[in-house]
């Protein structure tokens, strides 16, 4: 048995805390999750339509892509349509609702390990380093789009590709 500090890593409490077998995926939120997060979400915009969509379930589909890393178009079809999460991921990552949810959950989670509400040590590898020096603040969007190539590069590669040939 690995011990830290001489306790136990998992103790039956913390088992039954992480055990999302009744969900129906994994990345799904729990009731409490959704309700520490749900006061989070902004209200429908005034003057239009009403909110017709369950935003839970816009949440869950997010969250699915985000841990499966599957296309948008590979979204179970018991979750909503890939244009309407797509446009929530995309509206909340601007607006920085995506960022208040995350940085909630992850105190919450850590209070309820007893930990401190934010870590007193951490470690940096080269890859980080290297993100961070180009300036990647939003690496949610990146991981989730196609990489573009720009017309520049495409020219100079043209160039070259003609002039030497």
């Amino acid at each position: 048995m690995i011990l830290l500090g001489e306790r136990p890593m998992w103790k039956p409490e913390h088992r039954r805390a992480a055990d999302r077998s009744s969900l129906r995926y994994p990345s799904d939120l729990t009731d409490a999750e959704w309700t520490l997060v749900e006061p989070m979400i902004p209200p429908a915009k005034r003057g239009g339509r009403r909110r017709e969509v369950n935003v839970r379930e816009v949440l869950n589909a997010i969250f699915y892509v985000l841990s499966t890393g599957c296309q948008w178009q590979a979204l179970p079809k018991d979750l909503p349509p890939k244009s309407t999460a797509h446009s929530y991921f995309m509206l909340w990552d601007w607006d920085g609702t995506l960022e208040r949810i995350h940085h909630a959950l992850y105190v919450a989670t850590r209070e309820r390990e007893g930990r401190e509400a934010s870590p007193t040590a951490a470690i940096i590898d080269s890859q980080s380093a290297k993100a961070a020096q180009k300036g990647a603040p939003r690496l949610t969007r990146r991981a989730l789009m196609r990489p573009r190539r720009s017309r520049a590069a495409n020219a100079i590669s043209w160039s070259t590709r003609s002039a030497c040939c």
